[in-house]
């Protein structure tokens, strides 16, 4: 994970909300900014990843810069820009509860456009059903407020978004590409499928026509079930949020136990607890074990790092009290924690098929422990696209204002000491959605894993 640290400028976009919170003083917002960065200083797992002193010279030029916010929204947008310099999916600051911080990004009054990433563009994949005519799926953003929506990217929504993966980043600053308060003005230029590019401007103010085209889907369940071809069983685990999902799935099992095949589908599991996947996982293999991530914390040994100030490599050498030294005055000296794989003690019978799990951009946290369960189960192979690429025990602590931020404390590699955060866990296939999938409302992952099945037998 490559962090990459850059000293701030003041920028702000004009809103025409001017009812924002006031209620921050000068001193209220350095000591937010100030407890962040201790926080990071002192709790950061990664830490040993990031330029120190570019890191400091950033919260340096932060402190006039937060005084001067207008208000406390524009405040804790300074924070989260701050924020996003660490490159973490699990630490993050976030604004305070109310309707005054509520964006929005979909809704424009007379328009409504729903943005994804498309092979690095910004297509519009839902509009409003009156205007799907005058915008048609497919049509691609090129431009907003007289910027190419790369450098608008670049410089107005990427530098706000934490993210431990570059691909994530892409993805949600093209989700939250429009983004911003009621009142906040856009002018745009929209490239459509046949060429043609039309301008609009627009202004973020509440859609009151309900339908959409195409039609929302359903929400998602905690967990779906259905079979294809009578003989592979498809389970979607959608959250480890949940525990009931344990119950959801045993409830399913002597249906279970038919299949000759099967998908797990975890692209839209966010995470939750890694217990609650692997009480899933235990059902789904013959071994006795399972194999988890490794994981460590950062230690701390105050007289320890006041002994390294004065330590030289040289003295580290078959010197262990040395070499914790200056091991903590580096803010390097982890504790790592006792590891043992999970002893599976289940009385039932097991589901061990052919198996595909489906994975994506949006698997994330537990859910990438639970890959790495599986990550030595021969009969399971992995179709999509490569996972979040974040994952860690976030502390949570309040700042000025009632916000709040988290901060990652914990670093899980695989049990040989592979690292997958900020690079994800990559699929064994990979599958990815094109436009035209989108446009025909294709599943190619789906298809791709069903047609792999095709050629395995139980």
């Amino acid at each position: 994970m490559k962090r990459l640290m850059f000293v701030f400028g003041l920028f702000y976009t004009v809103s025409a909300n001017a009812q924002m919170p006031k209620t921050l003083s000068a001193a209220d917002k350095v000591y937010g900014l100030s407890k962040f960065w201790q926080e990071v200083n002192y709790n950061f797992i990664y830490l040993d990843k990031v330029n120190r002193r570019a890191w400091d010279s950033s919260f340096r030029a932060l402190i006039p810069i937060v005084q001067q916010t207008e208000n406390d929204y524009q405040y804790y947008r300074e924070l989260q820009k701050f924020c996003a310099l660490l490159k973490d999916g699990h630490t993050n600051v976030y604004m305070p509860q109310g309707a005054a911080y509520e964006t929005m990004t979909t809704m424009f009054g007379e328009y409504r456009f729903f943005i994804e990433n498309i092979d690095g563009k910004a297509i519009i994949v839902r509009t409003n059903l009156s205007k799907k005519d005058e915008v048609p799926l497919g049509s691609e953003v090129i431009e907003v407020n007289g910027m190419p929506t790369r450098s608008y990217i670049n410089e107005q929504v990427a530098p706000y978004i934490s993210s431990s993966t570059d691909y994530v980043l892409e993805d949600w600053s093209i989700n939250r590409l429009l983004q911003g308060l009621p009142g906040d003005s856009f002018h745009i230029s929209i490239k459509r499928p046949k060429g043609d590019v039309i301008k609009l401007n627009l202004a973020h103010t509440r859609t009151t026509e309900k339908e959409v085209y195409p039609d929302f889907e359903k929400d998602r369940e905690l967990l779906d079930f259905k079979w294809y071809d009578g003989q592979v069983a498809y389970v979607a685990l959608n959250s480890f949020g949940d525990p009931k999902i344990d119950t959801l799935f045993t409830n399913i099992l002597p249906e279970l136990y038919k299949a000759k095949s099967l998908i797990i589908d975890l692209r839209y599991n966010g995470g939750g607890s890694t217990n609650v996947g692997s009480e899933i996982m235990q059902y789904l293999t013959h071994d006795k074990v399972l194999y988890g991530s490794r994981y460590m914390s950062r230690q701390h040994i105050p007289s320890f790092k006041a002994w390294g100030k004065y330590t030289k490599a040289a003295d580290t050498l078959n010197n262990e009290w040395q070499k914790k030294s200056m091991l903590s005055y580096l803010d390097q000296y982890y504790y790592h924690f006792d590891y043992s794989p999970d002893t599976i003690k289940l009385n039932a019978p097991r589901i061990v098929v052919p198996t595909v799990i489906l994975l994506g951009h949006n698997t994330a946290s537990a859910a990438e422990d639970f890959l790495i369960f599986a990550d030595n189960q021969k009969h399971m192979t992995k179709i999509g696209t490569n996972s979040f690429g974040s994952t860690g025990q976030p502390y949570l602590f309040d700042l000025p204002g009632g916000g709040l931020a988290r901060v990652c404390t914990k670093k899980d590699t695989y049990p040989d000491g592979r690292e997958f955060v900020g690079y994800g866990i990559k699929p064994d296939i990979e599958v990815k959605q094109t436009l035209s999938d989108y446009i025909q409302k294709r599943d190619p992952v789906l298809l791709k894993a069903l047609e792999y099945l095709k050629t395995k037998k139980k």
